[in-house]
């Protein structure tokens, strides 16, 4: 039997604050950065913007990445599981041809999430959560803010001193 694949999902605050949603694929972490965050909430249409494929490395960063003049640029583990794909044997092709569904098992999110290509541009995608058992209508990501991992948020991440 294969290896259950990962994904994570990263609260990031940079310029401004988003999540950025990586599915493990073909040995990489295909990834959307997501401005409203995902939801478990049925209703709910997100905005994804299809972003360049990142190392498996990413799946537990969590920290300050720098912090410029006034600007602090910091990552937590928002949530953090396995997956399936769903109708697809090839996930990869599904994220080529515009449209990923994606069984998740996370400590935050569960169920059936759907990612779909919106018009001709290559980056600029649709995220939902399919109405199932673990629909939650009115699901706010920013109501759960704390890492997965270390139990911060952004705020309370230490900066390196180094």
């Amino acid at each position: 039997m294969d290896a259950p694949r990962r994904f994570v999902v990263q609260r990031h605050r940079a310029t401004h604050l988003h999540y950025d949603l990586r599915f493990e694929i073909d040995g990489v972490l295909a990834s959307w950065a997501v401005p409203k965050g995902p939801t478990l909430d049925p209703e709910a249409r997100r905005l994804a913007v299809h972003v360049d494929d990142h190392e498996m490395e990413h799946l537990g960063f969590e920290g300050v990445t720098s912090s410029a003049g006034d600007r602090r640029r910091d990552v937590v583990v928002w949530d953090t599981g396995t997956w399936e794909p769903v109708h697809t044997d090839d996930p990869a092709a599904a994220v080529r041809a515009g449209e990923l569904h994606a069984e998740v098992h996370g400590e935050k999110l569960r169920g059936r999430l759907v990612l779909v290509r919106r018009g001709e541009d290559e980056r600029r995608w649709l995220l939902l959560h399919k109405r199932d058992e673990h629909a939650v209508v009115g699901w706010n990501p920013e109501d759960h803010p704390r890492s997965v991992l270390s139990g911060l948020t952004n705020d309370e991440l230490p900066v390196d001193p180094s």
